[in-house]
């Protein structure tokens, strides 16, 4: 048998970020006699880039596959350490050489005779290594060989976002320390690293260290990982919830996420096998990734002050894809609506999962900056309602109040409201904001089944559609004739629309009230499992990324238009299934009480991700291990109601499934089980992370 892991501990984002895997193999004699064996693990040097700096060296109890950099072409330099604990291993640090599959059958030859060769090691040119472990088993006997893997590629070619061109782009950017209070201020003109590097090149210096740092704490590492393993596990909550959050944590473990040298988190939205797909930490898609802020709630708060305090210039434009190494970027382009207003309202989450008021304080005066610059911007007028053009997160831009849009415009207002009164600032102007966009919402919005969208580009402060600067969007003469008809391009008007209250569950899982009337958002949430999920794609026509979900699969739809009025160039995507919109809408739909709707969304995605046709831990979008398939993780706090408000340390319970249950709960220092018994609460506190000093 194998088992294969590597760190994964809530709240210590150093251990779960180690380069290091580990692989134990497990070996019984189930025989009446005696086995002589030879375990062998063997891999050609697969980072030689052929030019000459390529070598395999010794490590103890094993090697190390290895390609040096230069002065001028660092990011070449790679070194993959593999070794074991075994007393009695054996290496050869070179493969017979020769030409084309040469290698390859002489390293078989050996294995299969039992063989154990032992070249030296930096011999020129060697194509691979392998290391051997005899051993002997009686009877009914077993053993275990630990294979250890690390790894250390301090340098990179990855630069992303283009650099500031004038003094507004450049914000004044404040430093926190390990409690959140100010600690002075980067000099922005300075930039830190040309490319990014990760975290772990600050910590190690080469691969020897992270060796044996991984050997040394390997057991303490697998003991506080089986610690999370086990009490995640021990949930009662329904099976598909379970894997649906288990399977999606994996996005943390890929080339998604990025950690640069001085510790702040970066991430893509998705991958590919050689490329970061979508730069950035784009706020609009991770509005939607419920798990970082849990597990690893400092990290997710390196994502709010790299927005507020470097991506947000003076005027309080926040670049929706933040630069890499983490700096000041340009802002030459639209802001995101959906995106910047579901910062202010992560701001509030993020501040009550920390229970710092040190921290709110420092980030309070940007995000007002942030939030008056969405009012002017998209609420001149000031009537509580988002109606000049604004992007988000289809890629273009909708033009006219929108459900969707307005719904963040509420959350935020209503967090910004919720965390001024804490500070006892006066908030009259944007209290009074509030309550228009809420009736805006309840009585413009709301078509007495689910809430549309209201396409308006006449009488607005916005420019002529044609004129003004977007994505793929420019009108053709027939796009010219079209726009005459139905208005712009990509809207979504009377349909009905998955996302269309996306902006009222931020709130919940940020542990807001509920604003807006209950009652008419659960007449969209049952609306939408009415209307866009689907038993069966086959009949379903998609032009545009069909692989998603197509043929007898099953899927939510982004949008119908049941009523009709679909306009003959809807939103872009808006044919498509995207896993992320699933899992928020059926966390919304178990948060109002609909288990069981919410629960048939899940079985329809996770059905398509059994394992036969798709890879069920990856949820891909644009891009493999997509980052917004992580909305998954908000269904732990939807059916039971669980949350720790670490402002008014205060644990709140508000079960949808009964008064048994047992779930996981991590916060900021610490997790554990935490439920109901005979409508009693308990909790079990398992682990408790280091102090900050400790941490380092």
């Amino acid at each position: 048998t194998m088992k294969v892991w590597n760190p994964f501990i809530p709240t210590d984002e150093n251990n779960s970020g180690l380069p290091v895997a580990g692989f134990e193999y497990t070996f019984k004699n189930k025989y009446a006699k005696e086995v002589e064996a030879i375990f062998s693990y063997n891999s050609k040097n697969f980072v030689d880039i052929r030019n000459g700096g390529a070598s395999i060296r010794p490590i103890e109890n094993g090697f190390i596959i290895s390609q040096k950099g230069t002065e001028t072409q660092p990011f070449h330099q790679a070194d993959f350490a593999i070794f074991t604990d075994e007393p009695e291993t054996k290496v050869n640090y070179c493969w017979f050489r020769g030409w084309s599959f040469d290698s390859f059958t002489m390293c078989w030859n050996e294995m299969s005779s039992g063989v154990i060769k032992e070249n030296p090691a930096n011999m020129a040119d060697a194509p691979g290594a392998s290391l051997y472990v005899p051993f002997r088993l009686q009877p009914g006997e077993s053993k275990t060989i630990r294979l250890y893997m690390a790894w250390y590629v301090p340098f990179s070619l990855v630069r992303e976002g283009l650099e500031p061109i004038d003094d507004v782009d450049v914000p004044i950017v404040p430093v926190v320390n390990e409690r959140g209070e100010p600690a002075g201020y980067i000099d922005t003109s300075i930039q830190l690293s040309d490319k990014y590097r990760p975290w772990y090149s600050s910590r190690f210096a080469n691969i020897e260290e992270v060796a044996d740092y991984w050997m040394k704490n390997y057991n303490t590492l697998k003991e506080k990982t089986e610690l999370f393993t086990d009490a995640f596990y021990a949930t009662t909550l329904p099976a598909e919830v379970v894997e649906a959050v288990a399977a999606n944590l994996t996005i943390l473990k890929s080339p998604t996420i990025f950690r640069q040298y001085d510790g702040r988190m970066w991430n893509w939205e998705g991958c590919g096998n050689e490329y970061g797909s979508c730069y950035g930490s784009c706020t609009h898609v991770w509005n939607y990734a419920q798990a970082i802020p849990h597990l690893f709630p400092k990290m997710e708060r390196t994502l709010r002050e790299t927005e507020f305090f470097v991506s947000q210039a003076k005027n309080g434009h926040q670049a929706f894809r933040s630069a890499l190494p983490i700096r000041p970027i340009r802002h030459n382009f639209h802001a995101a609506a959906d995106g910047q207003l579901g910062g202010i309202m992560k701001v509030y989450r993020d501040w009550h999962i920390y229970g710092n008021d040190e921290w709110l304080k420092l980030i309070y005066s940007y995000v007002q900056n942030s939030l008056d610059y969405c009012i002017n911007t998209w609420d001149p007028k000031r009537k509580g309602v988002i109606e000049e053009p604004h992007h988000n997160t289809y890629d273009i831009e909708f033009w006219g109040p929108s459900g969707m849009i307005n719904s963040y415009y509420t959350g935020a207002l209503q967090a910004f409201v919720a965390m001024g009164e804490h500070l006892e600032k006066d908030m009259t102007e944007y209290r009074e904001l509030l309550d228009k966009s809420i009736d805006y919402m309840e009585n413009q919005l709301y078509d007495g089944e689910y809430f549309i969208q209201n396409i308006r580009w006449k009488e607005l402060q916005a420019s002529d559609p044609t004129k003004v600067q977007s994505v793929n969007s420019n009108y053709s003469k027939e796009g010219l004739d079209l726009l005459e008809k139905e208005g712009p391009k990509y809207q979504y008007g009377k349909g009905c629309l998955s996302d269309g209250v996306v902006g009222a569950w931020l709130s919940l899982v940020c542990g807001l009230d509920e604003a807006i009337d209950r009652k008419k958002i659960l007449s969209h949430l049952l609306s939408v499992h009415k209307y866009n999920l689907k038993r069966n794609l086959r009949k379903h026509v998609n032009p545009q990324r069909s692989t998603f979900a197509l043929g007898d699969e099953g899927g939510l739809l982004l949008c119908s238009w049941p009523k009709g009025g679909k306009l003959q160039l809807p939103f872009v995507y808006s044919n498509e299934v995207w896993t992320g919109i699933e899992y928020q809408v059926a966390s919304h739909l178990m948060f109002e009480g609909e288990v069981e709707k919410g629960l048939d969304i899940v079985r329809t995605c996770r059905d398509r991700y059994d394992g036969r046709v798709r890879n069920p831990f990856n949820e891909y979008e644009c891009g493999a291990w997509y980052a917004r398939a992580m909305s998954s993780y908000a269904m732990l706090q939807a059916l039971t109601g669980i949350q720790y408000d670490a402002v008014d340390s205060t644990l709140y319970i508000d079960s949808r499934i009964g008064d048994d249950f047992t779930s996981f709960l991590s916060t900021e220092t610490g997790f554990g089980n935490v439920g109901l018994k005979d409508g009693k609460p308990f909790i079990c506190l398992l682990y408790t992370s280091p102090s900050p000093r400790d941490r380092t």
